[in-house]
């Protein structure tokens, strides 16, 4: 399958159904903590992860003097690829805005899909204003050099205590920011349509007035008539 295809097939997913997919698979650890949507989400985000890391500040190295670097979030962003998401361990620090509305117009200009970061951002009015997708811890009023020291991209790095490797997949919506591993992707792109549909069965089950016990999670019975159920569309379609 192409990019294009299994993005598809993944914005039709919602990050819970992921995590239960993933879950059978034995991953547990794949989604962020802290990172919520800074505005209304009535979508939702796909996108490969192009990564940034800070570390703790350091006095001669977090300085205003340092966002003029050619190692410094201002290059980073002029390195993001066109649907990408930018995913930013940023240590949770909660008391340092990491990006601010200059710097999240640039992205929207650069066609970024959507930023994710354990942190907080700076100069929110601004920053919802571009109309750029943030999922982050909060907000703050003080720079990123405030408490933090940028050090590089599209590296390993943890977000919401969560691995994430470049060009890994990200999915947000309401519930939050999950990781699927790259080599997982077109695995979980084949199964986890199947669990959405059976969830949507159960529910119209539920709706219907059916019991709990032998449905959710379903019985041989109940797969059995969720299978005929789901044949029966197919031909009907």
């Amino acid at each position: 399958m192409s990019d294009t295809e299994i993005f598809e097939i993944f914005r039709a997913l919602s990050t819970a159904t992921i995590t239960t997919v993933l879950l059978k698979k034995g991953l547990r650890n794949v989604w962020m903590r802290g990172p919520q949507p800074l505005q209304a989400v009535d979508q939702r985000y796909v996108g490969k992860a192009f990564t940034l890391r800070f570390v703790p500040a350091r006095e001669d190295l977090a300085t205003p003097a340092s966002w003029a670097s050619p190692l410094s979030t201002r290059a980073a962003i002029e390195d993001m690829p066109v649907g990408a998401i930018a995913v930013v361990d940023a240590m949770g620090v909660r008391d340092a805005g990491i990006f601010g509305d200059i710097l999240c117009a640039r992205m929207v200009k650069r066609g970024v899909a959507a930023l994710i970061t354990d942190g907080v951002m700076r100069d929110v009015a601004g920053v919802l204003g571009t109309g750029l997708p943030v999922f982050a811890s909060g907000v703050a009023a003080p720079p990123s050099v405030a408490g933090l020291t940028f050090v590089g991209w599209q590296e390993p790095i943890s977000c919401g205590g969560v691995a994430i490797f470049p060009s890994d997949l990200i999915v947000a919506d309401r519930d939050g920011a999950v990781v699927v591993p790259k080599d997982l992707v077109a695995e979980i792109a084949r199964e986890a349509p199947d669990q959405e549909a059976l969830e949507a069965w159960i529910m119209d089950e539920v709706h219907s007035g059916a019991p709990l016990p032998g449905l959710y999670p379903p019985n041989a019975e109940n797969k059995a008539r969720f299978e005929m159920s789901r044949a029966q569309r197919r031909r009907s379609h």
